[in-house]
């Protein structure tokens, strides 16, 4: 597996030393990262490698990947002429006033976020962002064959060592060392080597909600939820759940809110949420029969787009200080 992947990567690198235009380039990028190109074609084998080589073949993996994405971007700047002269400076011109620094919209949406909800009670947790798969996936109730847990939909650092895909880890060490009842959210980074896009980037953050006590219900989530629409989007906010799966709770829903966008009300997913699913609580030791427990996950970055009318999740990572001067 490994040999094939240094050979794929080889044969991508020598490929594109040759393009000479925007559009042989898209060919290749196609070719070689496309959803139906070679990168994704030798996932298949990896159900022939042991459990053991499994960290050091997905770590690989996502080596090749960056490796790919980074020839093209170079590429394709050198097709564009991103490189130019610049033009001869004046040092007898007087120098440009420094600007007042600001909070980064991200910041300012995590202190909006966790001003709401420790209006409601909560406390804010925080975890390590380099995880093991034990707090990443096996006390979540995530088995060895769920599709999370695919190597290269994660960023394995070598042994069981990763850095973390969720901020569900921080509800289990919350747990691990702290008995009932529990009432906190967790905000935080969380990495995915997806391919950057409008809407995906390798690096974002999510606010985890968990609500551990004698009695909780589905009735308890949504409210809480829906004080949060009402808190941080308006009034006019409200919020629905759609039934879904996640392994760490049951019952599970997707959580959309109706937002006015562009002039109009729309419904709009934002995060997951449900039940702690019973295996969890054994997982760190809580009674069942004693404790239930409600958790929702947000997307930090979702958030900020819908709030503040953002159509491209890049925006929010460029530095670009014309656009940030906005917020």
């Amino acid at each position: 597996m490994l040999a094939t992947l240094q050979k794929l990567q080889e044969d991508a690198i020598d490929e594109i030393g040759t393009v000479d235009s925007i559009d042989g380039l898209e060919a290749w990028r196609v070719s070689f990262l496309g959803s139906k190109g070679r990168l994704k074609g030798v996932m298949p084998l990896m159900k022939d490698v042991s459990k053991e080589e499994k960290p050091v073949v997905g770590k690989r993996l996502n080596e090749v990947k960056s490796a790919l994405e980074s020839a093209f971007d170079t590429r394709k700047q050198e097709l564009a002429g991103a490189t130019s002269a610049r033009p001869p400076m004046d040092v007898t011109e007087p120098g440009d006033d420094v600007a007042l620094g600001r909070r980064h919209i991200i910041t300012k949406t995590i202190d909006g976020i966790t001003e709401v909800f420790s209006r409601m009670g909560f406390s804010v947790a925080y975890g390590p962002e380099v995880e093991d798969e034990y707090h990443n996936f096996n006390a979540l109730n995530i088995p060895d064959d769920h599709p999370a847990r695919d190597p290269i939909d994660n960023f394995f650092m070598g042994g069981d060592r990763m850095l973390r895909s969720q901020t569900s880890t921080v509800q289990i060490r919350v747990m691990e060392s702290t008995p009932p009842p529990i009432k906190i959210i967790a905000v935080g980074r969380v990495y995915r080597p997806d391919t950057h896009d409008a809407t995906h980037f390798s690096m974002f953050h999510q606010c985890e909600g968990l609500l551990v006590a004698p009695k909780v219900s589905m009735v308890d989530l949504k409210t809480t939820l829906f004080q949060f629409a009402k808190s941080y989007f308006g009034e006019k906010a409200e919020v629905r759940f759609r039934p879904s799966f996640f392994p760490f709770t049951e019952p599970s829903a997707e959580v959309d809110m109706k937002m006015k966008i562009k002039g109009k009300w729309q419904w709009v997913e934002i995060g997951g949420c449900g039940l702690v699913d019973p295996n969890v609580f054994e997982q760190v030791g809580y009674d069942n029969d004693k404790w239930q427990g409600f958790a929702f996950g947000l997307g930090i970055e979702r958030v900020a787009m819908l709030k503040y009318g953002i159509q491209d999740i890049r925006w929010l990572y460029e530095n670009d200080a014309r656009f940030l001067r906005q917020f």
